[in-house]
């Protein structure tokens, strides 16, 4: 299991460095990014929420940068799209999210967890679906097909695989407030914040000035 960020093509991006990504439609997240994968999954996540604001928010700042990150740190609920990954490496069936998850949703999976029941990650023409059948968790890759790829594993094991996406994503998260103290440093800590609520977790500690 894998916190995955959903990709799109960063063509003219050029308020930080990104990475090459070439044809990827999604992006593992982890402490182990290089400093590019990093400046793109923040680059990701801020034009996820590059909306034009209304209700009661500020218009955006006239600067490029201010304009761009303005979504992402006015929104009260920032989003991203992606969500959690599980491969099972016996059998090679992928299960990915779907065009209507998150990775803010990603606690939604200890929901399922503990207390039963189904959770569904899209729609047509593919659908995600995770389901409880007592002691055994289903990862349906497409319940739009009958004859759907599936994952099936104990409850126990779907635990541990969270624990170790959990951490996945707070030495990302660690990662990532790094990067924007080297790289956004008029706006680390409201980045740092907004990305802590993006993937639901405390925020870190800002690195101070030298």
């Amino acid at each position: 299991m894998q916190p995955v960020l959903e990709l799109s093509a960063p063509d003219g991006f050029d308020l930080w460095p990104v990475a090459d990504v070439g044809s990827a439609a999604f992006l593992p997240l982890s402490g182990g990014l290089s400093t590019a994968e990093v400046g793109t999954a923040v680059m990701r996540i801020v034009s996820c929420n590059d909306i034009d604001p209304d209700g009661d928010r500020l218009p955006r700042p006239a600067d490029p940068l201010g304009s761009f990150l303005h979504g992402l740190l006015t929104f009260d609920k920032p989003f991203a799209a992606g969500g959690l990954g599980v491969t099972d490496e016996s059998t090679g069936v992928t299960f990915m999210p779907g065009c209507c998850d998150g990775l803010e949703d990603w606690r939604d999976w200890h929901r399922l967890v503990e207390g039963g029941g189904l959770l569904g990650f899209g729609h047509d023409p593919v659908s995600p679906v995770a389901e409880r059948f007592g002691d055994t968790v289903r990862l349906t890759v497409n319940a739009e097909q009958s004859n759907s790829p599936a994952i099936e594993l104990p409850v126990t094991e779907l635990r541990h695989l969270l624990a170790t996406a959990e951490r996945d994503l707070t030495d990302f998260l660690a990662l990532a407030a790094d990067w924007a103290h080297r790289h956004l440093p008029c706006h680390q800590a409201p980045v740092t914040a907004a990305l802590a609520r993006v993937l639901d977790l405390p925020a870190p500690a800002v690195p101070s000035e030298q």
